[in-house]
């Protein structure tokens, strides 16, 4: 990957990622801003072809490994979108390392939040709520799907830092 494309990159998750802790969302104006400038340092570095082929499947690669999260409700829009940005830069291959890592590094931040919020009790009280449920349907017992409230939640993570840890840390060991 080419140094100014890291760069590039590097800055552009470090802003997600300050946004997203500040205003606890990503700002499309980002995420547009960086594939454009994707698209044009790829075609400025003579990789057009790579643009075509490896940034346009990386796109694709990043929206959809995260797209169920968005659908599930477990992820927000600009973190989808985010993800397809980072793909579109570093290709399909490093796209689905800097995804895998960018879930562990989430996973942690997510244990730490509950824990430092004191919101732990509530994420156990929804997994106890889901748990009777979830084993009736498993044992073909019919039952009604559970609805929970947006009040019923644990809290919500800035996804933004986990993928620019994650981004950092996948180009940082590619850098190698």
């Amino acid at each position: 990957m080419n140094q100014a494309l890291q760069l590039m990159l590097l800055w552009l998750v470090l802003q997600a990622a300050v946004t997203d802790l500040a205003l606890r969302r990503i700002p499309n104006v980002l995420v547009l801003s960086g594939l454009l400038i994707a698209m044009l340092l790829h075609l400025r570095t003579g990789t057009a072809g790579t643009w075509l082929e490896t940034g346009i499947a990386g796109l694709a690669t990043g929206f959809f490994i995260f797209l169920p999260l968005y659908v599930l409700r477990g992820m927000a829009a600009g973190d989808v979108k985010l993800m397809a940005m980072t793909g579109a830069f570093v290709g399909p291959g490093m796209a689905l390392h800097i995804a895998l890592l960018t879930c562990l590094i989430g996973g942690v931040l997510a244990l730490l939040m509950l824990v430092l919020n004191g919101r732990w009790r509530i994420l156990l009280r929804n997994l106890k709520t889901i748990q009777a449920p979830l084993l009736a349907r498993c044992m073909g017992i019919p039952v009604e799907a559970i609805s929970f409230s947006r009040e019923a939640s644990a809290g919500g993570i800035p996804y933004g830092v986990a993928i620019a840890l994650g981004t950092l840390a996948v180009v940082a060991n590619a850098h190698r």
